[in-house]
């Protein structure tokens, strides 16, 4: 007595003792089956008879590993502002700190970046000889 070989589902994760992979089962061309990695890319052919349904900790793994790669690709977020990327803050009671932030302010106001980064500059360089210790 033979037994035919189980019949796949689409969408349904199997086991490719071949290649070693989890993919999706996509449909048959000919004698091969299609399978798909989780999480996409290309697909490939596979022996039909040699799939079996990929186990629990098969499908997690190839879930992390789907995952994995979806986060390595995405673009990393920009490192966090350091000191020297912010603008200066005036110094209280120091009327030519005021008068920078005030220039600054200005240049805001006016869309001007350029004479904002000419403030912030000369804010910086003010503090430097008149505020540090």
């Amino acid at each position: 007595m033979t037994t035919k070989p189980e019949r796949h589902e689409p969408g349904q994760l199997l086991y490719d003792p071949v290649t070693g992979r989890v993919g999706e089962y996509r449909d048959r061309v000919g004698p091969r089956a299609m399978l798909r990695p989780v999480g996409g890319g290309l697909e490939w052919e596979a022996d039909p008879d040699t799939l079996r349904p990929a186990t629990d900790r098969e499908r997690l793994g190839a879930s992390v590993r789907a995952a994995n790669h979806r986060a390595a690709s995405v673009p990393s977020l920009p490192p966090p502002l350091d000191d020297a990327s912010r603008p200066p803050r005036p110094v209280p009671g120091c009327g030519d700190c005021a008068r920078l932030a005030e220039q600054r302010q200005a240049a805001r106001t006016e869309h001007d970046r350029s004479a904002e980064s000419d403030a912030n500059v000369l804010l910086r360089q003010h503090q430097g000889k008149e505020h540090r210790a």
